[in-house]
């Protein structure tokens, strides 16, 4: 099963006559990136939704994000558009996005006084003055607990909503990826509890289906989506560099190791092996600073599976050092295109910027098809408010 096919599993539609009694919500998207949430929840979905705003501080990103939606997206820190009275956020149904969370992170999570953890204020902000009576903030699961998540809660319930806090697995939604992520979802209407988490589509084939608690599933659940669905059909990569040609090939090109890292490739050929194996195998191939360190990394220079999810997309998936991103059967890390399928971004979505950029772009992104699976629960929720 190619990419392209994959984006639409799981995906609920409305029921007959649904979406002609609708007319399009109105979104805005902070913190948007390349837009991955944007294209789940306009152009993945059967309900009718369209950008309204967007905002990024990363020009490439703002770039990205205009040239595949509406030319929406202002680029700038969002603390200083909020403080500019030159600039209207315009009315909106639904405010989405997800605050950059490197201070929730596992080795930051310590820094009381981490400044990215306050940048879910102005998306309140954002909230109040768009008049927005639903919102969708995503986040590292390590949010959920933390002061900060109490004091988010907190905010929104003053303001009028109802929260209910959530974290998803990608994979149980279609995507080929086991990235786990955390969701606040607001509503002003309705409790969300009645549609959140929303039905999961797909489940872990590894695991007897006599387990599973069928009630948190759609009635036809299908398996987890797999490193091969997504990209067996790519021909080895060509070159190094982004080319002029059609998708996917555009972004599917390698990179150049040295010697010793084709080595290292070569000696852990199996599915499944990492640097331990490596280091039980070739100790003289072997990082110093890796046998230093005993325990824990699992998947460092991890080779994937062909028959499971991909391991959690990074921003320098290109480097398998920094994680489980080694091609289940080629001697090198995945290419761009592999990871932006992995993320579940169609081949025609287009990326901007330079490598590093785009890599980026796609290592940050919700997972569009995930994405879209939240948007079918708000949409569902606000229309069983408007009936």
């Amino acid at each position: 099963m190619r990419a392209q096919s994959v984006q639409k599993n799981g995906v609920r539609k409305p029921k007959c006559g649904q979406q002609k009694e609708m007319n399009p919500l109105r979104i805005i998207d902070l913190f948007c990136g390349a837009g991955g949430m944007t294209l789940g929840f306009t152009k993945m979905t059967a309900y009718p939704a369209c950008s309204v705003w967007a905002n990024d501080v990363n020009k490439f990103a703002v770039q990205t994000y205009n040239t595949n939606f509406e030319n929406c997206c202002v680029e700038g820190d969002i603390v200083a558009i909020l403080e500019n009275t030159q600039i209207s956020i315009p009315l909106a149904d639904i405010v989405i996005g997800g605050p950059p969370c490197q201070g929730f992170s596992l080795l930051n999570r310590n820094r009381e006084h981490d400044p990215r953890k306050q940048l879910w204020r102005p998306f309140m902000e954002v909230i109040e003055r768009s008049n927005a009576g639903t919102f969708v903030m995503e986040n590292v699961p390590q949010l959920l607990g933390t002061l900060e998540h109490q004091h988010i809660v907190m905010s929104a319930e003053e303001m009028g909503f109802q929260v209910v806090s959530t974290v998803l697995c990608a994979a149980d939604y279609g995507v080929p990826q086991t990235r786990r992520r955390a969701f606040i979802v607001g509503s002003r209407f309705v409790d969300p509890q009645r549609f959140f988490p929303p039905k999961k589509t797909h489940y872990d084939s590894c695991k007897p289906q006599e387990s599973l608690d069928l009630s948190g599933y759609v009635e036809f659940p299908r398996p987890w989506q797999t490193v091969r669905n997504a990209i067996f059909d790519l021909s080895p990569p060509e070159g190094t560099e982004i080319r002029e040609v059609d998708p996917p090939y555009d972004l599917h090109f390698g990179r150049t190791p040295t010697q010793t890292s084709l080595q290292r490739y070569k000696t852990i050929p199996k599915e499944g092996m990492n640097r331990f194996d490596l280091q039980r195998i070739a100790p003289e191939l072997t990082p110093p600073c890796w046998i230093r360190k005993t325990k824990g990394g699992t998947d460092l220079f991890g080779r994937l599976w062909w028959d499971k999810p991909s391991f959690t997309i990074r921003t320098e998936f290109y480097k398998p050092e920094k994680g489980r991103t080694l091609h289940p059967k080629q001697h090198r890390p995945i290419t761009h295109r592999e990871a932006a399928r992995f993320q579940s971004f169609p081949d025609d979505f287009c990326f901007c910027g330079t490598k590093i950029e785009i890599a980026k772009q796609i290592g940050n992104a919700v997972p569009p098809l995930l994405a879209a699976n939240v948007a079918d629960a708000v949409f569902t929720m606000i229309t069983q408010y408007q009936k």
